[in-house]
């Protein structure tokens, strides 16, 4: 590692073509939320089907989803994660940050999203990893 002043660093801002895989993997993360959660987990039909015992993936991923969503896991996940990119920024975590922290706020997990969310944006202002 380089010895950079922490000040002398530049900012932590990915280029035009990480941009072109960040955009896609957030819209198609919210997406799969939508879909998710309105036409999988709430309606009834498709819920009293997956309890009376029918087997297919929608069945599953309604299981994992309600499960997940009942222990805030995508919230926790997105706030630990959107910490670690405010200390230490990285393509990494904030891609996986701003992954989590669209499945918490479609999910009703919307303060721990929404905080995640806004750790993701300040994390723009950090100084990136050091580079030779």
């Amino acid at each position: 590692m380089p010895n950079i002043p922490y000040s002398e660093r530049p900012l932590f801002l990915p280029g035009p073509r990480t941009l072109n895989w960040l955009i896609p993997l957030g819209m198609g993360a919210v997406g799969w939320a939508l879909y998710m959660r309105y036409l999988v987990v709430e309606p009834a039909l498709v819920g009293l089907a997956c309890e009376a015992g029918l087997e297919s993936a929608a069945c599953y991923g309604r299981a994992a989803v309600l499960a997940l969503s009942l222990w805030n896991v995508f919230g926790a996940v997105a706030l630990v994660v959107a910490l670690i990119q405010l200390v230490a920024p990285g393509l990494a975590t904030f891609a996986v940050g701003m992954v989590f922290s669209a499945f918490a706020l479609v999910f009703h997990n919307e303060i721990a999203g929404a905080l995640a969310a806004m750790m993701l944006i300040l994390s723009f202002a950090r100084p990136g990893p050091a580079t030779a």
